[in-house]
């Protein structure tokens, strides 16, 4: 595991975006797995800019939506894949026939779970996976307990996801208490995986993932034995609470 400590959050989406253009670059037709969240909008605009500048061709690259609120249309301001598609798919003009979507307004949703599987493994998995880290420990919408080998699947969602992600709905109440999300078995089989973590709020849970014992109590700690993971966090992150009393 490789590990970036960064000065602040600027700092981080630059880095960010360096590691993406480099990935990138090295794999034009990569298969990249993409989290929203506030933490990569930064590196996403920044790796915008780097696209404009003709630092990376994006014209053969595979996006895939990493999780789903169970029950949005895509073109609800509220859904996940329209938070990917505006900060990442538009920007970066990756065709559409080349974006898998986690299908949360599926008839059947454990049907759209096989589907976007079975897309996956079609595609030979991911090269690149994009992820944050959730205040508990998730991965995508993995909540804990998560087992490696977890499949994609749906999930109900913990009072601490539902609690982190009340700002985007206006209230706790206002949370879908379901979701779909990418499986901790496709997402630890990705050949690149970049883990981006913000804020001092993140300190704890940070370390519990990296140095505490690998558990589905913290679905994170399992990149411990992950290949080829960067882990780029800020330094309010890496110390936590230190750094609001100096």
């Amino acid at each position: 595991m490789n590990v970036i400590i960064v000065d602040d959050y600027e700092s981080l989406s630059h880095a960010g975006a360096d590691w993406l253009v480099e990935a990138i670059n090295a794999k034009p037709d990569a298969t990249i797995v993409v989290a929203t969240g506030n933490t990569p909008m930064g590196v996403y605009h920044e790796l915008a800019r780097r696209y404009s500048h003709g630092l990376i061709d994006t014209s053969r690259l595979h996006a895939f939506q990493l999780d789903a609120y169970i029950g949005l249309a895509p073109d609800d301001q509220r859904s996940l894949f329209g938070w990917m598609h505006r900060s990442f798919i538009e920007p970066l003009d990756i065709a559409e026939t080349n974006v898998v979507r986690l299908v949360g307004d599926a008839p059947d949703p454990w049907d759209a779970c096989r589907i976007y599987e079975i897309a996956v493994r079609e595609a030979g998995g991911f090269d690149i996976s994009i992820l944050g880290l959730g205040p508990n420990g998730h991965l995508g919408f993995n909540e804990p307990p998560s087992l490696p080998d977890s499949p994609t699947r749906v999930i109900p969602l913990t009072p601490e996801s539902i609690a982190s992600n009340a700002r985007y709905w206006g209230g706790e109440e206002q949370v879908p208490p379901q979701a779909l999300t990418c499986g901790m078995d496709l997402l630890l089989a990705a050949r690149r995986t970049l883990l981006l973590v913000s804020g001092a709020h993140k300190y704890q849970i940070l370390h519990r993932a990296m140095e505490g014992p690998q558990t589905p109590d913290v679905p994170a700690s399992y990149l411990q034995s992950a290949p080829n993971v960067t882990v780029l966090a800020d330094r309010a992150a890496w110390h936590g609470l230190e750094t609001q009393s100096r």
